[in-house]
């Protein structure tokens, strides 16, 4: 395909699809958000099921008030869900795009490995 193709191709694109700068910026932040490596293990845990903070510190070796604040960027970013049962908060993934983007991640990286 040649350059002015694909400009043609791309700028009908983000007309017709509407992709507004909005988008990207949201897009930027879930990646951001996944650049931290507590925030991938996280997340990679959620993966397996449904999870407390004790839970995922413990798994981590992380102190319970640093999960707390990770779980936080990640619900802001509706990367994951709280479900309360009397006073525990158990935390599990949004919805399926977010463990997909994690096994395309994960599938990404281990190409990468020797």
């Amino acid at each position: 395909m040649k350059v002015t193709e694909v400009y043609s191709t791309v700028a009908t694109h983000l007309k017709t699809h509407a992709a507004s700068p909005q988008l990207f910026h949201l897009l930027a932040d879930t990646f951001k958000a996944l650049g931290d490596p507590t925030r991938v293990q996280i997340v990679w845990a959620l993966s397996h099921g449904e999870l407390c903070v004790t839970d995922i510190a413990e798994l981590l070796a992380v102190t319970p008030s640093a999960i707390s604040h990770h779980l936080r960027t990640l619900r802001n970013l509706r990367l994951v869900k709280i479900r309360r049962d009397h006073r525990t908060l158990f935390y599990s993934l949004d919805d399926e795009h977010i463990e997909h983007l994690l096994e395309e991640g994960m599938e990404h990286v281990r190409d990468l490995l020797p």
